[in-house]
């Protein structure tokens, strides 16, 4: 299938490099306690091994931090962290990582006090002073209320939407553009309708594709790739996560779905109708 890719700008990430027409890169998250370092380093490096061109950590707490710092002197791999709802935790993990992760719709829980416009810039000074790599991760069961308020609930796709767009146009007066964005949910078709929104408004920035709680293989492998390949297809996303309910020992595998996916896109096998950017049909092979 002739694929051209959208021309986002690209975003280094560690060794990878995001967008710009580079590989479309598989990542994954580790699904260990971070405290446990043995646990989390040993999952870290099987991704790798594995092919991941990145790997998420979660971080909570100061404690989490602590245990991320040895974690990254025992692993090559590329390393993010996602921020979950403590924005300050960025100074603590920035040196350790390649990328840090924050969510719009969770700047509202800590120091209420201040706006989130004064919290995104303390989590960009952090990358900024750590080399590191930004995504703005937009999740539809954490939006940003100001935005969910705006709009039927019906719609949850429009306040998705607006709050990443609104965090792009901020980041950049802040004169940084080295970030991905993400908009997930849980159901593939209103996956591939907010990124399709989203690249049209904003085809420089690379996208991380996702569906959030796709399930069980191969449930959760086929749920994935119906929105893969209706963006992927349109040379919309420049890194991927397939996220699978699958026990510890097996969560590499979430690599090799993905894989797959990207190899079965660009080869033609696809399960789906898909019109790729080139005018070209396919259909189920």
């Amino acid at each position: 299938m002739a694929i051209q890719r959208n021309p986002t700008r690209p975003v280094a990430v560690g060794t990878i490099v995001i967008g710009d027409g580079h590989p479309i890169a598989v990542q994954s998250m580790t699904a260990t306690k971070t405290q446990n370092i043995d646990a989390t380093v040993a999952q870290t490096e099987a991704y790798r091994q594995a092919g991941a061109g990145v790997v998420r950590i979660a971080v909570d707490s100061e404690k989490d931090a602590a245990a991320l710092a040895e974690i990254r002197k025992q692993t090559r791999a590329n390393l993010a962290v996602d921020l979950q709802e403590n924005f300050r935790l960025a100074e603590s993990v920035a040196p350790h990582v390649d990328k840090i992760r924050y969510n719009p719709g969770h700047l509202y829980h800590h120091q209420r006090d201040k706006t989130w416009q004064e919290k995104v810039r303390f989590i960009i000074n952090q990358a900024i002073e750590n080399d590191c790599a930004v995504r703005i991760g937009v999740n539809c069961g954490s939006v940003d209320p100001a935005k969910k308020q705006k709009y039927d609930p019906s719609d949850s796709i429009t306040p998705m939407l607006e709050s990443a767009l609104e965090h792009c146009d901020f980041v950049d007066s802040l004169g940084f553009d080295r970030y991905v964005v993400s908009l997930k949910d849980s159901d593939p078709a209103k996956v591939v309708e907010v990124n399709k929104r989203f690249a049209a408004a904003r085809p420089d920035v690379p996208l991380h594709l996702g569906v959030t709680e796709a399930g069980m293989p191969p449930d959760g492998i086929i749920k994935t790739r119906i929105a893969f390949e209706q963006l992927i297809a349109k040379g919309i996303g420049d890194t991927i996560r397939v996220s699978l309910t699958l026990p510890n020992s097996r969560k590499p595998e979430e690599i090799a779905a993905g894989q797959g996916i990207i190899d079965d896109i660009y080869a033609g096998r696809v399960r789906s109708v898909v019109k790729s950017n080139q005018g070209g049909q396919n259909i189920i092979s």
